[in-house]
């Protein structure tokens, strides 16, 4: 199974999840509903199981959510996060349906992932929130930072789309590529607003954008 491919899974893809396993249930329920690229199951597993390793709790809230499926697997991974924000400028039509295919199979699951159109600036973060981005492209990712921050909030980030003209390299652009700068230099912003970071990578036959950067309050 190439697991970076941008189509679609389809019930003619329920044969590769034939499993009991909670990460099958959820495959064969994305087939069902049919709409999402098999690359943003991957990612999105791969990154909600790593976070909630190191963080359990809190009011999920995903930043430049696309379908907002992060949403629902951090719910499903600890079911002590009672609500979850599901936020984007604009949240694709299809994203209803697929949350409908989990629902059907995770019925605890309703009710409890709220869908917000809005600007990621423009909503309102407590430092009880885990707040998470998967994929927030270019500087959207900063904002996600900035934001979770200033709150005091848990975070996690997968970077992608570097824009190297804009982005803070750190003055490593000359030693490494342009893309790591950003993310080293990222890293190092959050230790010294009081942070303490985690980085881990996820597998990269998904996709090659796979540094994912956790933070925590030290005082926490």
């Amino acid at each position: 199974m190439k697991r970076s491919s941008k189509n679609r899974l389809t019930e003619k893809e329920l044969f590769l999840f034939p499993g009991d396993t909670l990460f099958d249930k959820i495959g064969r329920a994305v087939c069902q509903a049919g709409c999402l690229p098999r690359k943003e199951l991957f990612e999105a597993w791969e990154v909600a199981r790593r976070v909630r390793r190191r963080f359990r709790g809190g009011r999920i809230v995903d930043l430049a959510c696309g379908h907002g499926l992060a949403a629902a697997l951090l719910l499903l991974l600890d079911d002590s996060s009672q609500q979850a924000l599901a936020v984007d400028r604009s949240i694709p039509a299809s994203a209803h349906r697929l949350h409908a295919a989990l629902f059907e199979t995770w019925p605890r699951l309703g009710n409890r992932i709220e869908f917000i159109e809005a600007p990621l600036d423009e909503i309102a973060l407590d430092s009880g929130d885990l707040v998470v981005s998967v994929h927030a492209c270019g500087g959207l990712t900063d904002l996600v930072l900035e934001r979770a921050t200033a709150a005091g909030a848990h975070l996690a980030v997968l970077p992608c789309c570097h824009n190297l003209d804009e982005a803070d390299q750190g003055g490593l652009g000359g030693w490494i590529n342009g893309p790591l700068a950003v993310d080293i230099a990222r890293a190092s912003q959050l230790r010294s607003k009081g942070y303490r970071i985690f980085t881990q990578l996820i597998p990269g036959d998904i996709t090659p954008k796979n540094r994912l950067l956790m933070g925590q309050p030290v005082s926490r």
